[in-house]
């Protein structure tokens, strides 16, 4: 068994400007809530891999894991994968960016399988990233858009 998440949202934003920004690593903690750090290990081309670490949680820890990043500017894709992570076996992302009238369609699609030791299942982190992701995308489309009132 595994998981997946789709979650989709409109950003009122120039499409150069939504894929610059959230292609810009470096800048992840600005951008999203739950990042206090992004560490880049190796960039070659398109691809990034990179260490993010989260904010400490409400028992004092600190999170953290290698993904690697591909971007195709071309295509407007991105797909990415956890390189090193204990809760998952894998964890594969893409994102999509897609001009629609309103603006950019940006759209993240999670796929997943939670280590068999963990406490909890595929459907728990499904709704677990449900959750998180739609806190995410909120920040993320109200900073871009900020951003592009400012251009």
């Amino acid at each position: 068994m595994s998981g997946r998440t789709e979650a989709t949202t409109i950003v009122n934003a120039p499409m150069d400007l939504v894929w610059d920004m959230t292609n810009d690593l470096e800048s992840w903690p600005n951008l999203f809530t739950e990042y206090a750090k992004v560490e880049i290990l190796h960039r070659e081309g398109d691809t990034v891999r990179f260490r993010l670490t989260m904010h400490p949680d409400e028992n004092g820890s600190a999170h953290s894991w290698v993904s690697e990043r591909t971007a195709d500017p071309r295509a407007r894709t991105v797909k990415a994968r956890r390189v090193e992570s204990h809760a998952f076996d894998y964890m594969n992302l893409f994102w999509r960016y897609r001009q629609v009238d309103e603006g950019v369609e940006m759209t993240w699609v999670q796929e997943f399988h939670v280590n068999e030791a963990m406490s909890y299942g595929d459907e728990d982190m499904a709704n677990h990233l449900k959750k998180n992701t739609a806190i995410q995308m909120a920040a993320v489309k109200q900073r871009i858009e900020e951003a592009a009132q400012r251009t």
